[in-house]
């Protein structure tokens, strides 16, 4: 078959089955298979597959068409100069949580050689991250999910980056100190709110992962005892949490306490810093 007739025909079925955005994701299947870009997809629409790969589209298509989410489909996600191994033991690196390594950096900005702990790390994408870009930074995860640990490790050995992968339960405390700095991206979607996502979301990505059981508020309760004084928690949270968030950093005597917006401008990353000695306790929020 021809390139631009199984395009067209991918185009179809994905929006017969209500995917957002059809003719990405059908471009982006096609690329896959035929290992090429997109735009290469579109140049070669003239050019025939056999009949494996017309297959192995086909099946992909089908796949999506259920409403798996592409990059499980794939097998592999972008997130930000990284493209990690993917499937449904993780959850999807989503661009909000690229502006959550955004703040971390920025936090340790001029330190050589921080201790970084990312907690609920999935697929390890905000520890790889933090490892690709500041590579002084010696960066230990966790998780409770023996899946999502066994992805992290497949991450690890494609990246060749540093980062140390512990088999830890939140809710039994955090690795002890000093951290420099600890991240997370918690889940925080109330139950009331699961059956209102898309199916790739509700249908297919871990729950454990997705929904709020008290996650942050351990996160925030935990950094406390093993972040050194002046060193930093980065958390992500849902755009109608952060400020409740930050209220609560506040309230357990984090300083410098502060929202940041994600791409499409909701406040989505709170941060605060865990006061030195003489440092006021609390801190008046900084808006995004």
């Amino acid at each position: 078959m021809r390139v631009d007739s199984l395009l067209r025909e991918a185009v179809r079925v994905l929006d017969v089955a209500g995917c957002e955005t059809p003719r990405v994701d059908a471009e982006l299947i096609l690329a896959h298979v035929l290992r090429t870009t997109r735009s290469a997809v579109v140049a070669q629409g003239e050019a025939r597959l056999d009949d494996r790969a017309s297959q192995e589209v086909e099946r992909l298509v089908s796949r999506r068409a259920r409403r798996e989410p592409l990059a499980y489909v794939l097998g592999e996600w972008g997130f930000r100069r990284l493209v990690l191994r993917v499937d449904r033991r993780v959850l999807v690196p989503r661009p909000e949580t690229e502006v959550v390594v955004e703040r971390c950096l920025a936090r340790l900005s001029g330190q050589d050689r921080p201790r970084v702990l990312d907690v609920g790390t999935g697929s390890g994408a905000i520890a790889l991250a933090i490892a690709d870009e500041h590579p002084g930074a010696r960066v230990s995860a966790l998780d409770a999910s023996a899946g999502a640990l066994e992805v992290a490790r497949e991450n690890v050995a494609r990246t060749r980056l540093a980062v140390e992968l512990l088999h830890h339960d939140l809710f039994n405390g955090l690795p002890a100190g000093p951290w420099d700095l600890v991240v997370s991206n918690p889940p925080y979607v109330s139950p009331a709110e699961l059956e209102g996502l898309e199916p790739e979301v509700r249908e297919w990505e871990p729950r454990e992962a997705l929904v709020a059981e008290g996650a942050t508020e351990a996160v925030v309760r935990f950094a406390l005892s093993v972040l050194r004084p002046g060193g930093a928690l980065v958390l992500e949270s849902a755009a109608n949490g952060a400020e409740r968030v930050a209220r609560l950093l506040g309230e357990l005597g984090y300083a410098e306490v502060r929202v940041s917006a994600d791409l499409a401008g909701r406040p989505r990353v709170v941060e605060g810093v865990v006061p030195a000695p003489g440092q006021p306790l609390g801190a008046e929020v900084s808006p995004p």
